[in-house]
C-alpha cells in the first residue's frame, strides 16, 4: 500500500476536497466555505493523499490558546486506515508547536463511531447541542486539554 502523505491545502485541491464533502456529509460546506478557510488568518487545513489523491482532510481554526476542528472527512474507501488519525496528529502537533491548550469540537451525536475515535484520541464529551446541524439532529460538543511539561 503506499504510504499516506499529509500537507498544507491549496486552491488546486478545492475541486477535491469539496467532491469528498459533499460524498460524506447530508448537509455539506459549499466549496467557498472552504476557499474562505484557505484564505482566512489563524487558519489549519491539511489535506492527506495516498497515491496523489486526496483521501481525507481536516480544517481547523484556532484563537490564543484554543482550537476548534471545524470538519474532517475521510474518503469511504480509506477509512479505518490511519488517515483520521494522521490528520488529527497533525492538528496535535500544530498545537503543541503553538502553545493551544484546548481543542473542541462537534460531532453528531448518532455518530457513535466518530465519538469512539475522538475518544480515543482523549477527547472528552463535555455537553450536547440539541439541533445544531440543518436536519435538526444535535451535536455533542468534544474537548481535549492539552497539558504540557513546565
Amino acid at each position: 500500500m503506499i504510504d499516506l502523505e499529509i500537507s498544507p491545502a491549496t486552491y488546486s485541491d478545492l475541486d477535491a476536497i469539496h467532491r469528498l464533502e459533499a460524498a460524506s456529509f447530508p448537509s455539506p460546506w459549499r466549496r467557498e466555505f472552504f476557499e474562505s478557510e484557505i484564505n482566512g488568518e489563524s487558519r489549519l487545513h491539511f489535506v492527506a493523499r495516498r497515491g496523489g489523491t486526496i483521501v481525507g482532510y481536516v480544517f481547523a481554526m484556532w484563537f490564543f490558546d484554543e482550537m476548534h476542528v471545524n470538519k474532517i472527512a475521510v474518503a469511504e474507501r480509506e477509512r479505518r486506515k490511519g488517515v483520521a488519525d494522521a490528520l488529527m496528529q497533525h492538528c496535535l502537533e500544530f498545537a503543541r508547536e503553538n502553545g493551544i491548550t484546548t481543542i473542541s469540537l462537534e460531532v453528531r451525536q448518532s455518530n457513535r463511531g466518530a465519538q469512539a475515535f475522538y475518544k480515543h484520541l482523549d477527547f472528552d464529551a463535555m455537553y450536547v447541542r440539541p439541533r445544531y446541524y440543518p436536519d435538526g439532529e444535535a451535536a455533542v460538543v468534544m474537548v481535549r486539554q492539552l497539558r504540557y511539561e513546565d
